[in-house]
């Protein structure tokens, strides 16, 4: 599907999966201010980290009201519904998923009751011991013969009316009834492992924290009249806050009528996702002081000085690969071009392409200027080979409109491992480095050569320390436990999702719109 700010994802292919994105989180906390308009506007600007679904929460200071469904935020929401989203705090969610199946029972914010209202809860990330979380759950708040609170589900029954892991970390939270949910969140947020940047609110406080990882990006901004919560620094800009600082690994802030406060629930241990420079993250969002933009032009200029070559154009893949494309033209002294035009408007495609359009495949979104190419020795820039279909058909493509030689560079190294932290990669089986030289994965691409940056040029272009970042997906090397994968019989981590298996419906979570 074509990303929400227009770049493509690596399934260009009909039925082709790359690596999809992790999940958008946003929060507010404005009185006097439309927080369901600034929410939408929010989640509109971070709809690359997921097309799947979209909700938004909102409370008023008496009720929490959630309107989520399935679709791009434009699809699921229009006037009449952010209309009936009145109140001061607010939370939204766009959402890929990475646990659970999809659907609109699996959108989120999720609901739950606390001991003096409600909880809505977004999460980005993916939970590690979903299993042991699930057991603690189970130990604290037995199903029966617990009665329902105030007429609604009991917390265990919260967790099977939703089949990802947030929904589990929202019955936590929410099953209490002696303690206040900002007090419940920090006795459980030590026990929970893996990535979660955390965006929750009750009935009167907003809420956001941080694994102490720090995988996944989450920001504070500052409104004239209130506060900022998103996954993107972009997110902010949009609604006219200003940038504060990013909540720190291990972070629990509430901000309420009091102002903001905020805990340390555990030692930081930084390890942020290096893809999240490489791909995931918008060009013009900043982590670390860094904008996303100038780390992928450098990694381009690394892969020039790494993998040179004599061409005569260097091109990107519209539209992941430009900036690299454009730092390996600026440091190769090889002009740069476009090769390639996209469609813009192909997007979430609800009509199968007939046979005869799918085996034409790439076409339908990309096409060659034949002008351009034809004749040329063509440096082909993407960010990322996973399976390799894609490379597969865009070079033949290339070819059949008369380039003379394609000389394909990545500007991360090799996808060898899944992610188990928020981004959905193909199986180790599938993906096309495990077992294939660089020179097996050119021959199989149909490319003239293929050069990949090195991780350590990688790493240099986010100008971050290598012990400060996650490079999981190209060294095995996990930075948090995956202890609930031996549950699974998953020991040879071939499985990049958790699945959670699903009992029954939670009755907040309709299709029908906003619920109370």
């Amino acid at each position: 599907m074509a990303r929400g700010d227009g770049r493509l994802n690596h399934d260009l292919l009909p039925g082709e999966k790359g690596p999809q994105d992790a999940c958008g989180v946003f929060g507010v906390w404005a009185p006097g201010e439309e927080v369901s308009k600034l929410t939408f506007y929010g989640l509109y600007a971070l709809q690359h980290r997921g097309q799947e679904a979209a909700g938004i929460a909102v409370s008023n200071g008496e009720q929490i009201l959630v309107f989520k469904d399935t679709g791009l935020v434009s699809q699921v929401f229009d006037e009449s519904a952010l209309e009936s989203l009145q109140g001061h705090i607010a939370v939204g969610h766009a959402r890929y998923s990475t646990t659970g199946g999809g659907g609109w029972q699996n959108a989120q914010p999720t609901l739950g009751d606390t001991a003096g209202g409600t909880v809505a809860l977004a999460h980005n990330g993916n939970l590690t011991n979903q299993f042991a979380l699930r057991d603690m759950l189970a130990e604290r708040y037995p199903s029966a013969p617990q009665p329902p609170l105030r007429g609604r589900p009991s917390p265990s029954e919260i967790a099977r009316g939703n089949t990802t892991d947030t929904a589990i970390l929202t019955a936590l939270f929410a099953g209490d009834p002696d303690h206040t949910l900002e007090a419940t969140a920090a006795e459980v947020l030590p026990h929970v492992q893996g990535a979660f940047s955390l965006v929750f609110m009750d009935e009167h406080t907003l809420y956001a924290a941080r694994d102490p990882q720090g995988i996944r990006p989450l920001v504070l901004g500052r409104l004239d009249r209130g506060w900022v919560v998103a996954s993107e620094t972009p997110a902010l800009d949009i609604c006219g806050a200003s940038f504060v600082r990013e909540i720190e690994p291990g972070e629990l802030i509430a901000i309420d009528a009091d102002g903001l406060r905020s805990t340390r629930f555990a030692e930081a241990k930084p390890k942020g996702c290096v893809f999240e420079y490489v791909y995931l993250a918008r060009p013009d969002t900043s982590i670390n002081g860094k904008v996303v933009q100038e780390s992928r032009v450098e990694m381009g200029r690394v892969l020039a000085r790494e993998h040179p070559v004599e061409a005569d154009l260097v091109i990107p893949t519209p539209e992941s690969g430009t900036p690299a494309a454009i730092g390996y033209a600026e440091e190769s002294g090889i002009p740069y071009g476009q090769g390639m035009v996209k469609n813009s408007y192909v997007g979430r495609t609800f009509i199968q392409p007939s046979q005869t359009i799918r085996q034409l495949g790439i076409r339908l979104k990309l096409n060659p200027l034949k002008h351009v190419v034809a004749g040329k020795r063509l440096v082909v820039v993407d960010d990322s080979i996973v399976r390799g279909n894609t490379q597969r058909a865009l070079i033949r493509m290339l070819r059949e409109a008369g380039a003379a030689e394609i000389h394909v560079r990545i500007s991360s190294p090799p996808v060898k491992w899944p992610c188990f932290y928020g981004i959905d990669f193909a199986t180790r089986a599938e993906l096309i480095a495990n077992g294939l030289t660089v020179d097996d994965i050119a021959q199989s691409i149909g490319a003239d050569s293929l050069g990949y940056i090195s991780a350590e040029g990688m790493i240099a272009a986010t100008e971050q320390p290598t012990e400060r970042l996650c490079s999981a997906c190209f060294t095995g090397e996990y930075p948090v436990p995956l202890n609930d994968l031996d549950r699974l019989g998953e020991r040879s981590m071939d499985k990049p999702r958790i699945p959670i298996t699903p009992v029954t419906r939670h009755q907040h979570d309709t299709p029908e719109g906003a619920q109370q």
